[in-house]
């Protein structure tokens, strides 16, 4: 029979033990949230901003998660459905106007004492996450000039030659 030291058995229940406590903060689901950002380098998001924030989402009927989270330069806010947060997005970028960044983003829902231990959750990626939405805008009229102008250079080096 195989008989292994004491410290062996120790070593490995250790070992297991510290993974499951790192392996934890993937159990807690992201939330969904909006980021409301200033727009210049420097620029803060104040008390005033929280009250116009929360009054908006009120007003549009959009249930939070918890109070917004003030951040060094930006403000949380959490939602409980992906539905709620594409919402507060339209409604809070309308609100805010252009001194402002309105972004969705996924904020991680681990508790604080797995936080103060260093633990986070894994960050996957673009392809495991399900993929990126651009919105692609085209300015048509300097598109069409761009186009005839590339004609006409080509038409004048047909008849030059």
């Amino acid at each position: 029979m195989n008989k292994y030291p004491l410290w062996k058995y120790a070593l490995v229940l250790a070992v297991a033990l510290f993974g499951l406590i790192y392996a934890m903060p993937n159990l807690y689901p992201d939330d969904p949230a909006v980021q409301i950002t200033a727009k210049t380098a420097g620029g803060e998001v104040g008390a005033s901003e929280v009250a116009a924030v929360t009054a908006t989402l009120r007003k549009a009927s959009v249930t939070v998660k918890g109070e917004p989270e003030v951040g060094a330069d930006s403000l949380l806010v959490r939602f409980q459905s992906v539905d709620d947060q594409i919402k507060a997005r339209e409604k809070l970028q309308e609100a805010m106007g252009e001194d402002f960044v309105v972004a969705m983003n996924l904020a991680p829902n681990t508790p604080s004492w797995l936080s103060a231990l260093g633990a986070g959750p894994i960050k996957l990626g673009l392809d495991l996450r399900g993929g990126v939405h651009f919105l692609l805008e085209v300015d048509m009229s300097k598109a069409i000039k761009t186009r005839l102008d590339n004609t006409l250079n080509a038409m004048r080096d047909e008849m030059r030659e």
